[in-house]
């Protein structure tokens, strides 16, 4: 146990060190451009800069097209949406793909279900929450959160990227 504590504190040690050193060097280039070139308005610090948290999670597009005026789609109450849905392809016109689901298609009816309770894909639980009736968003997804690695019978392949136009019908 003492010698892993020992280790430990001998690898934070040599850390520390080369965190240090890079910073004195750092400073010291900042501090000899400066002094070559006298006009200059560099300014130089002995802060080390800070690293910037960034977040590597798929993140869902949210565009409205049209702001609803009623009710609020909130995690727990059941949304009706009517929607269609595309492959998404930057490159395309309206960056749409092939169609592969429509709830307008004749013989179709809305969509129903309960926000936030995983019974759709992690992009429309995200996508249609804080919607209000009579709505309409595209929602661009990342594959990670529609159908990721595994694709859908329906037409979608692995690690397809969706784009869905959602008309949020009703709120319960």
């Amino acid at each position: 146990m003492i010698r892993h504590l020992v280790v430990k504190s001998a690898i934070l040690s040599l850390l520390l060190a080369a965190t240090t050193a890079g910073a004195q060097d750092a400073t010291q280039t900042q501090a000899q451009t400066a002094a070559a070139n006298p006009g200059s308005t560099q300014q130089t610090t002995d802060q080390p800069a800070q690293p910037t948290a960034q977040s590597t999670a798929p993140q869902i597009q949210i565009i409205d097209t049209v702001v609803g005026k009623g009710k609020e789609a909130t995690v727990g109450s059941t949304v009706y949406v009517n929607y269609t849905g595309w492959l998404y392809k930057p490159m395309a016109a309206k960056q749409r793909g092939r169609k592969f689901d429509s709830s307008l298609n004749p013989g179709r009816t809305p969509l129903d279900f309960p926000l936030g309770a995983g019974r759709v894909i992690k992009g429309w639980d995200q996508g249609v929450a804080g919607m209000k009736v009579g709505g309409k968003r595209t929602l661009i997804i990342p594959s990670d959160l529609a159908y990721g690695k595994r694709g859908s019978p329906g037409g979608i392949p692995p690690d397809a990227d969706l784009i869905f136009d959602v008309e949020l019908l009703d709120v319960k």
